[in-house]
């Protein structure tokens, strides 16, 4: 008697109706579309959330350098795997780190808002002459070094009438003051009344950027940061710089980790190839996220003491040396000083250069 057929909707093979999963690619023979379903397939497609998640979660808290000596001793489809196990963690971490982010932001807008007050230099002055006269010695401010730049003014006096009732010598005491001269180095340090004047007046962005102390041969990325820091000037805002550095702490993440590898590569050299350090960075830096998780959720629950915080971060490097005496099989000694200078060298000298190109990437591009 013949069985009957069924054909598979994924890879199109037919197999009898009383398989509950297709023999040949292994999906669901029945998998009507829910949203448990959606969503489970989802999660456990992308993170591999399942058994093997929770199989890992307790032993990567309370058993440092556990999952990582299992996996290189073969153990791979028992645990989840270090990769993924790192992405799931750092995207609940990310996400709850956003609530803070946005906490920062508000604050950081705040308080520029009530430090870098505006005043604008024209509002102190009620004379209309006077006004009109400053408007114009400000527009002409970025050619004061050039003689061409004290005949154009000079011409001005007697071209335009804004400029009736100044003598030649205070026109001159104007453009030789020590606040026009600028000697092309880098320099925010400007006058804010004038800048906030042109600003007022919407002169053209070259001339402010000049008032600013951008030089002519300026070269690009000379000229984008002083074109940055006018918008920054401008919006009195540096939310969004914060914005783009927290932002870009993700993808930096895939470059500190492979450092923090090769650091411990350098320490463990007869540790393995670098695939195991790598191994033993990731669940360790799963460990940190997954710590500082846990303590993000908890502070919002109730506002944890400041020693319990510091106290937590002394237990990460307690959890460092432990783990690195498992994996490694060295001595205490060793371990501690082995794990004490790679802490020393990442948190020192990797971490702030790391922070530094972040800072000038987020201002250039936020």
């Amino acid at each position: 008697m013949a069985t009957e057929q069924e054909i598979c909707k994924n890879c199109e093979q037919a197999f009898n109706t009383n398989f509950n999963f297709c023999p040949n690619c292994g999906q669901q023979a029945k998998d009507d579309l829910t949203v448990k379903v959606l969503f489970y397939n989802t999660i456990s497609n992308y993170f591999s959330f399942d058994a093997r998640f929770f199989k890992s979660f307790f032993p990567l808290l309370f058993k440092p350098g556990y999952l990582a000596e299992k996996f290189i001793e073969g153990k791979r489809l028992l645990y989840l795997h270090p990769a993924q196990l790192y992405l799931f963690i750092s995207v609940v971490f990310f996400f709850a780190f956003s609530f803070i982010q946005r906490d920062q932001i508000q604050s950081l807008d705040e308080s520029l808002a009530k430090t870098l007050k505006q005043e604008n230099v024209l509002d102190t002055i009620s004379d209309t002459r006077e006004r009109d006269s400053l408007k114009m010695i400000q527009l002409k401010k970025k050619m004061v070094e050039d003689s061409l730049a004290r005949a154009e003014l000079r011409q001005a006096l007697d071209d335009n009438k804004v400029f009736h009732g100044f003598s030649e010598t205070q026109i001159d005491s104007l453009v030789n003051a020590p606040d026009f001269k600028r000697n092309g180095a880098m320099n925010f340090d400007f006058n804010e009344k004038s800048i906030d004047s042109l600003i007022a007046m919407n002169a053209p962005q070259e001339i402010i950027l000049k008032e600013m102390g951008l030089p002519d041969d300026a070269g690009a990325i000379k000229r984008r940061l002083y074109e940055q820091a006018l918008k920054f000037y401008k919006s009195r805002k540096g939310g969004s710089i914060l914005q783009a550095f927290y932002d870009t702490i993700p993808i930096a993440m895939f470059f500190l980790l492979p450092i923090f590898a090769l650091l411990l590569k350098l320490f463990y050299r007869k540790g393995g190839s670098f695939a195991h350090h790598l191994v033993f960075s990731f669940y360790y830096f799963s460990f940190l996220f997954t710590a500082f998780s846990i303590v993000i959720g908890v502070n919002f629950i109730l506002d944890i003491p400041d020693w319990i915080d510091a106290l937590i971060a002394i237990s990460t490097f307690i959890y460092l040396l432990i783990a690195l005496k498992r994996f490694y099989n060295q001595g205490r000694f060793k371990t501690f000083f082995k794990g004490s200078v790679v802490t020393f060298l990442f948190l020192i000298f990797v971490a702030p250069f790391t922070a530094f190109i972040l800072g000038m990437f987020a201002f250039l591009f936020y």
